[in-house]
């Protein structure tokens, strides 16, 4: 199977990769896994008072396009609220990164991701966190 340039990319050039203080009460640990292929994502983003993204970091275990979803939603979220961060969805992953439909997981985990830091924020923040559904993998034509 041959990866976009921006797989690649993100691949060989990821961004935002590391960690940040998870006893930060601003910073908010979302980890995720798809049991099919063994990909662990683990995601944190940093929220200033105000409810904006500071700062996101991730670590992967995985493949190509696992690690570049990972990448790029590190770099999508930074500068948006919490709100807006949360409006992000596979589908728009998958398309900017051009995934194969074998490899849409990759882009579901992001999404899961960016959503189980999120919830793990406005919990150490006394929020009350809505139960949300795992992102189900949805095909993108064209």
């Amino acid at each position: 199977m041959a990866y976009g340039d921006k797989v690649l990319d993100h691949y060989e050039n990821p961004r935002n990769v590391g960690t940040l203080d998870k006893n930060d009460p601003n910073v908010g640990t979302g980890l995720v896994g798809a049991p099919a292929c063994g990909d662990v994502m683990r995601l944190q983003v940093k929220i200033s008072d105000d409810g904006k993204i500071e700062d996101a970091k991730f670590k992967t275990f995985g493949c190509g396009s696992a690690i570049a979803s990972s990448s790029l939603v590190t770099e999508w979220v930074k500068g948006k609220s919490v709100d807006e961060a949360m409006t992000i969805k596979n589908t728009q992953i998958a398309k900017e990164l051009a995934l194969p439909p074998v490899k849409i997981h990759c882009s579901v985990l992001a999404e899961d991701a960016i959503k189980a830091a999120i919830a793990d924020w406005k919990k150490k923040k006394g929020v009350a966190v809505e139960p949300q559904a795992p992102a189900k993998e949805k095909r993108i034509d064209g």
